[in-house]
This record gives structure tokens, C-alpha cells and sequence, in this order.
């Protein structure tokens, strides 16, 4: 079980039934419904995209003055310089102005920090090398923002500096010829949630005017697309609009290194999602920022010549494959590190290391700050200095929380999701212990939990059909604000499973009623899963559809898998059975008899549970800990009687038990008392029945 709960939305069967009498696919019309659209109005403007961007690129603060001087440059020769980011949005930011300058007959080139000897943003030593080439005019992408003194720096050298970025403002602005960015404190622009690569497609609009809008758009929507999810943004507005268009024209993509990168892939000739942007894409270009090479992606996607760009493209996917081993390792030393961590230390986790590949540390605190449902601060340590990078959880602003620590830091930067920073390592115990401290403050005191959110719980799972999963496509694209929907099945059984991929991931199968379907889940095994075959389950999964060999069936892609939480109807019955008996309610002796738990029986439940309660208790979910006390208990009727003798034995205090919910919470405090279960009322009541009818045998 990966989340420690999983919270499911309410079903509004109403709502449903409003969206599917209006023609919307019973699937689309569940999630829908969950996420609080319930009119076949609201249905059909949520899922409408527009063709069209909403907003001139001319509403955005300093872009008349961005659109002035860099005109000016074209127009005189000037040595324009594209300075960039070394991850997916700036690299995508970094070929769309490139590309567009280009052109216009502009003398550009383009300059992408190394992230491990130039760190994040922009740095004097870049800068003066690019003077020395001869750049007058540096363009900054998806960074910038926090550069004042490298703005000045340059200024000091002859050089104009344009920044544009999507990044979290400071109070001083940088002192350049134009600052583009919609989080300007007075920029009026409507949306403020583009990326970076969405913030240089604007210019580049703007550049091109009104006339050129249209096909300037065209060209590069699928460049700003990928950059846009990869960078998590909001998925509304416009983002909305740049991410589907993007998706839609992909195939007829001018740009010769995209569609190698395709093929390299497996994804030519293929539908391309959100979901394939940001897990096989994505990572890809990545890699080449994380290993160190992002002018590598940069150039295969600015390539002309198809023979390069598939070298390019074949080397980018072997950057990504070592990327993938590095992180790997990486990830399992974290564990261990964590593990060793006191309670008080892992409400933001803050682990530092000075083997860490810094280029990877970054996507291991994505992976961490999931796993453990709070943030993740992942420092790589170069001597005394560190440098580290930080991913959110559960709406914490990492910019203010840096901000909080700035202090202790050297230098930070990014925004509420994801940012990077600069410490000494002396400061390290007190950040770990100040961000710890704001992460309780944020969280009002609690303990991070693990939870998984769930749209929708399958109840009719037989209307799950090919065309169903199909017309899912109708919710693209997915991202933040619109998240790839969870469906679950409560109560399924668990026919079979099979390791596969050299034993790393699962392949099952599950059943419900007259439903059938096959799933895999990725990283779990027959070993670890904590399921068996033939057990009642809860399944929490993607839905999609398999192709192979021509073939196309439904596929499970499994989130969570956990024992079931839902009783069977047997289960529920025999539960009824316990709650009459324990109200005082007279039994016939048959019902009696079911209840009554044998000598040996309760012996053996006893044991269960001092190997399964720790001397502080444990907390557990009621019905797979009830399932498993009654399969050690054994005998006849175990599951009724498991449930009863909890109630006797805390009637006797043998133990403290709390029911809440689906959960229960023992603590055992009959070690070393000896206790007459006879004596309990609960087992009088039954056994004066049994007496009576002439049923007693050997029961307790």
C-alpha cells in the first residue's frame, strides 16, 4: 500500500444522471460530476478548448518596452544573446525566441547555464563571455527574475538585458531595458500562470504583431505545450488552450528534432497526450539539463538536418537512460536517510549528500515529497557549499518558505511548486530545523499523512467499456488544476498476478461480478503488493487502453492497491451479528453458535495479537486487520468470532481498542493477568442460549 489513506470524492449519482441524459459518456459525465461540474452547461464549457489565445501578449507589463528595444536590435544587427534555463521550459522558451529571431534575420545565439558549474539563473561569469562575443542584447527565459545584480553586471559591461520570466517576483525588479513577467506586482495581465515558454510565445506574438498572430501561434504551440506541462502549470485559460492546441498539431510539428525525438521514443504514428508530455517527452529532454548537456536538447530541437537530429535524439535517450540509474541510486540512499530521521524532522524533509548527482537530486524530491505527503529539500554538497532543490506537497509555497529561511540561504529562487537554492553547510541543521518548523505551522501541528485522491469509486463497473475509456480523451489535457482523473474498484477480488519487466513491475488481474480486467502496476511486486491471489481488494488506478499486435483492450494502470476496506455481503452480515449480540439483543441459537468462539480459538487470537500489536499500539485499517485475526484464529466461523472476542477482550482489558471510521487502534494491557473470559457478560448472554438449547460444547 503506497498512501497511508485514500480520499474518495463523494459519488453525486444525481449529477450524473443530469450529464448523461445530456449525451456526455457515463466515465466523463462520474468525473465531472466529482469535481463539482454538475450542469451539462458547465460540462460543455469546461470541456471546450479554445482555438484561440484569450489575451493580447501586449496587456503584459514591459512588453511594449521588450517588443521596442529588441526590434531595435534586428533592425541595427546587434548580437542578440537567448539566455536560458537548462530544464524543460527554458529549453523549450530558449528554441521558440531562437527560432523566431532567427527568422526575422536576427544575429542570435543562445547561451543554457550547465546546472552543475553555473547553478540556476544567470551568472556574471556567462555574461562576460557573452560580451566578449560581442552580444549588446541578452534575452532572458524562464529566469531572470532574481538577477538584479547580474542585470547590473552586464549593464556595467555595454549589455541591454530583456528578461522575461514566469517566476516568483522579489521586491526590487531587476534594473533592464524591459522586464516581462505576468507575476509583476503591476502587470495587469488577466492569467498569471503561464510558463515560462508561454511568457517567451508572447513575445514572440508580440514581436510578429497582430497580423501574424495566427500562424506564429501555429508554429510554435507545440514547443510552448511541452515546456507548459512539463512545468506543472495551472491547467486553465490559456495553458488550456496552448497545451491542447499543441497536442492536436503535433504530427505536423515544423520542427525536424521533435519528431526524432518522437520515433527515439515510440511515439511516432502514435496519439501524443499530456500524459505521454510529461512521463516519456519530458523526462528525455530532461535528462540532458540533469546530466549536464542541456545545449544537447536545445540543438536537436533548433536541428535542420534529419541525420543529426536522430544522432541527437538516439544520444538524448541514453542521457536519459543513465539519468534513470542515477536517480535510482540516489532515491535509495534517501530512504535510508530517512528512515533514521526523528519524528520532529519529517515534516519537510531536508536531506544533503556530497555523492548526489545535482543535476538529478531535483526529480528524487519530486519522488520523495510524493511518497511522504510533504515537501523535499534534496542538497547536493560541493565542499562547504550546497545546492539544493525542493518540491512542494499539498499546497505549501516553497518561495515563501525559502523566503522565510533567506537568512540561512546564500540564494534562492523558483516558485510555490518547485525552486532552487544555495546554502552553506554549517546552515544546513538550522534550515532543516526552521523549514520543519514552518512546514507544522502550515500543516497546524499535524503529521504529514500519505493520501491519494480519489475522483471516482466504480460502482457499476460492467459500463467500463473500450469506448467509455476512449471518450476520456474529451478531460485532456491534464495537469495542475485538472489532474489525470483516479477511478477505484472497492471489493474486487484479486485473481492472479505475475511479476514481469525482470521482477520490477506487477501484472494482475481483478474481477468484480461479471467484470473482468487486466492492470499493471509500475515498481510493485507479487512479494511487496501485501496482496494475494483469490483476496479481497481495493484497486486505485489510471484508465487506458493497450495496444498490441493490432489489438486494443482495456488496461488498468495501478496507483494503490491495499486489502479491502469494504466488506463482502457475508462479512457485513456477520458484522450486523456482532453489533445485535454486543446491543443486548436475544439470539436464536443457531446465530448464537456462529458467534460463540471456542477455547483454542481464543488462545489463538491472543497470540495473533501480541505478534501483531506493538508495545505502543497499533493503528490499522478495521476489516483487512479483522480478515487477518481471523485467519489466525481459525476454526469454525472465525471472521464473526475474531470480530466479537476484540469486544470481550476489551470488556475483560485485555485491551484498549477505538473504532473510527474504517480504522481501529489497540493497545494490549493484559500481559501477565491472568483474566476468565467467562466472565464476560457478552459471552454469558451467548452461552446461557447455547445451554438452553443444548448447544454448549466446548465453548468459552
Amino acid at each position: 500500500m503506497k498512501f497511508q489513506q485514500w480520499s474518495l470524492a463523494p459519488m453525486r449519482r444525481e449529477a450524473v444522471d443530469r450529464l448523461t441524459d445530456a449525451g456526455f459518456p457515463y466515465l466523463v459525465s462520474c468525473v465531472l460530476a466529482s469535481r463539482g461540474i454538475e450542469s451539462p452547461e458547465d460540462a460543455s464549457e469546461f470541456l471546450l478548448c479554445d482555438h484561440r489565445l484569450r489575451h493580447s501578449p501586449l496587456l503584459m507589463a514591459g512588453m511594449e518596452d521588450a517588443v521596442e528595444r529588441i526590434g531595435r536590435a534586428i533592425a541595427d544587427g546587434e548580437k542578440i544573446a537567448v539566455y536560458g534555463d537548462y530544464d524543460v521550459d527554458g529549453i523549450t522558451a530558449t528554441v521558440i525566441l531562437v527560432d523566431y529571431l532567427k527568422s526575422r534575420g536576427a544575429d542570435v545565439l543562445h547561451y543554457i547555464p550547465r546546472r552543475i558549474e553555473d547553478g540556476y539563473g544567470l551568472n556574471t561569469e556567462a555574461i562576460a563571455l557573452l560580451r566578449q562575443q560581442g552580444v549588446s542584447l541578452m534575452i532572458t527565459v524562464d529566469c531572470g527574475i532574481t538577477g538584479a545584480r547580474e542585470v547590473d553586471f552586464a549593464a556595467s559591461l555595454g549589455m541591454d538585458t530583456v528578461v522575461t520570466d514566469h517566476h516568483e517576483c522579489k521586491d526590487d525588479l531587476p534594473r533592464a531595458a524591459a522586464v516581462v513577467n505576468p507575476h509583476r506586482p503591476d502587470c495587469p495581465y488577466p492569467f498569471k500562470h503561464l510558463a515560462g515558454c508561454g511568457v517567451a510565445l508572447k513575445l514572440v506574438l508580440a514581436l510578429g504583431g497582430p497580423d501574424r498572430e495566427e500562424a506564429l501561434f501555429s508554429r510554435y504551440c507545440t514547443l510552448a505545450a511541452i515546456g507548459t506541462v512539463a512545468d506543472v502549470m495551472l491547467m486553465a485559460d490559456e495553458n488550456r488552450t496552448i497545451v491542447s492546441r499543441g497536442l492536436a498539431t503535433i504530427d505536423h510539428s515544423d520542427f525536424i528534432g521533435l519528431h526524432a525525438l518522437l520515433h527515439e521514443a515510440g511515439l511516432d504514428d502514435k496519439p501524443v497526450t499530456s500524459v505521454q508530455i510529461g512521463f516519456v517527452l519530458s523526462p528525455r529532454i530532461n535528462a540532458a539539463g540533469r546530466m549536464g548537456a542541456a545545449n544537447m536538447a536545445a540543438d536537436l530541437l533548433l536541428c535542420d538536418d534529419p541525420d543529426r537530429a536522430a544522432q541527437l535524439a538516439r544520444e538524448l535517450c541514453e542521457l536519459n537512460r543513465e539519468r534513470q540509474q542515477v536517480e535510482q541510486l540516489i532515491y535509495s540512499q534517501a530512504l535510508e536517510m530517512i528512515d533514521a530521521l526523528p519524528e520532529d524532522e519529517r515534516s519537510a524533509l531536508v536531506l544533503a549528500d556530497d555523492t548526489w548527482h545535482q543535476g538529478v537530486v531535483g526529480i528524487v524530491a519530486s519522488r520523495l515529497s510524493e511518497k511522504f505527503s510533504c515537501p523535499s529539500f534534496m542538497i547536493h554538497l560541493n565542499g562547504s557549499v550546497g545546492k539544493g532543490s525542493c518540491r512542494s506537497w499539498g499546497g505549501f509555497n516553497l518561495f515563501a518558505a525559502l523566503e522565510s529561511c533567506s537568512d540561512l540561504l546564500l540564494g534562492f529562487g523558483g516558485h510555490e511548486l518547485a525552486a532552487g537554492f544555495t546554502i552553506e553547510a554549517d546552515k544546513i541543521p538550522a534550515f532543516r530545523k526552521r523549514i520543519n518548523q514552518y512546514a507544522r505551522e502550515f500543516r497546524g501541528g499535524e503529521a504529514p499523512v500519505s493520501s491519494l485522491e480519489v475522483d471516482v469509486s466504480l460502482t457499476q463497473p460492467a459500463r467500463v467499456t473500450l469506448e467509455e475509456v476512449e471518450a476520456l480523451d474529451a478531460l485532456e489535457p491534464y495537469g495542475a488544476g485538472n489532474v489525470r482523473p483516479v477511478f477505484c474498484l472497492c471489493g474486487a477480488t484479486l485473481e492472479r498476478v505475475q511479476n514481469v519487466g525482470q521482477n520490477r513491475h506487477l501484472k494482475l488481474r481483478l474481477s468484480k461480478g461479471a467484470a473482468q480486467f487486466d492492470g499493471i502496476f509500475f515498481s510493485a511486486t507479487a512479494e511487496s503488493c501485501g496482496c494475494t491471489p483469490g483476496s479481497r481488494v481495493d484497486a486505485a488506478f489510471y484508465l487506458q487502453i493497450n495496444e498490441f499486435r493490432g489489438s486494443r483492450a482495456i488496461q488498468l494502470q495501478l496507483v494503490d492497491l491495499r486489502p479491502s476496506r469494504s466488506p463482502s455481503g457475508r462479512e457485513e452480515e456477520a458484522l450486523r451479528l456482532v453489533e445485535r449480540c454486543l446491543s443486548g439483543e436475544s439470539l436464536p441459537a443457531k446465530e448464537a453458535l456462529r458467534l460463540s468462539p471456542g477455547r483454542e480459538q481464543c488462545v489463538r487470537l491472543w497470540r495473533a495479537l501480541q505478534k501483531t500489536v506493538p508495545p505502543d499500539g497499533l493503528t490499522a485499517a478495521y476489516l483487512p486487520l479483522l480478515r487477518s485475526l481471523a485467519a489466525a484464529m481459525g476454526g469454525a466461523d472465525p471472521f464473526p468470532r475474531a470480530a466479537l472476542c476484540l469486544e470481550v477482550f476489551s470488556e475483560r482489558r485485555l485491551l484498549a481498542c477505538e473504532r473510527r471510521e474504517d480504522q481501529i487502534s489497540i493497545r494490549l494491557c493484559g500481559e501477565g493477568k491472568k483474566v476468565d473470559l467467562q466472565e464476560s457478560a457478552y459471552l454469558r448472554r451467548l452461552r446461557a442460549v447455547l445451554e438452553g438449547s443444548g448447544k454448549g460444547g466446548d465453548r468459552v
